[in-house]
């Protein structure tokens, strides 16, 4: 029998739909990601992309379809059951805690994914389960020298680091990036594509990302959302040139 060299999907979307009201925020969502690739999902504004997002890693509760990820239908499952199986999530909007420095925000959730109460905090200050994995995950994203200052000290591309290294010091095996970019200036935005091209090497990337410059820099596949839909899946220049996204998304220029 042929060897038919079938993808290995690390992550498979299936008929995934979610309502709010009459609202169709996901309908029906086909959506396959191999393992090891960056797989960007694109639409204008109100296209479902977070709330799909926020499905896949347990943030919101599926109406109807399947996720599979490694093997298990993850549809439903509570946020931190899906982060144990090795899903890591960050947010369009930084969920960093502005006032400890950007060590403990790390450290901080190392011992969430464990499982253990933030009132137990207080020994996890000197706790080297906590502190070794916050340090490593610093210096991967290149900020072991800011380790010691507050998070609301650091700059805005610089807190967007500090919240990928939260998601990676969990050991995920993939991650699930919300407009990791945004707000970011050119030089900003260039520094964050080559860390997630070092991550990349290592780590499955489901991106949502506006910055076209970008998700055509990273991505590996790009699935396009519309009005809840996915309209079209393909390789970067198969993007570029379906007549149906350049009407629905990027323009005709």
């Amino acid at each position: 029998m042929a060897d038919l060299h079938l993808p290995d999907l690390h992550l498979e979307v299936r008929d995934l739909s979610k309502s709010f009201g009459q609202v169709h925020a996901t309908r029906n969502v086909n959506l396959g990601v191999e393992r090891g690739e960056v797989h960007a999902v694109i639409g204008p504004n109100g296209a479902g992309k977070t709330t799909l997002l926020a499905q896949l890693s347990g943030a919101l509760k599926p109406d109807n379809g399947e996720i599979i990820f490694d093997g298990h239908n993850i549809a439903g499952l509570p946020a931190h059951k899906i982060s144990m199986l090795g899903l890591a999530r960050s947010f369009q909007v930084t969920s960093i805690f502005l006032d400890f420095t950007a060590e403990d925000n790390v450290a901080l959730a190392v011992q969430a994914h464990a499982g253990n109460s933030f009132k137990f905090w207080q020994p996890a200050q000197t706790d080297r389960r906590l502190r070794d994995p916050a340090r490593e995950a610093l210096e991967t994203v290149g900020l072991a020298d800011r380790a010691d200052m507050l998070a609301a000290d650091l700059s805005h591309g610089e807190q967007r680091q500090l919240e990928i290294a939260m998601a990676i010091a969990t050991g995920p095996s993939m991650l699930l990036l919300d407009e990791p970019m945004a707000g970011m200036g050119a030089e900003e935005s260039t520094r964050m594509v080559e860390l997630l091209r070092t991550f990349a090497r290592s780590h499955t990337i489901l991106l949502i990302e506006h910055d076209m410059d970008a998700v055509f820099a990273l991505a590996d596949r790009i699935t396009v959302l519309v009005y809840g839909e996915a309209i079209a899946t393909g390789a970067p220049d198969e993007i570029r040139g379906n007549d149906e996204v350049r009407a629905a998304y990027l323009g005709e220029d």
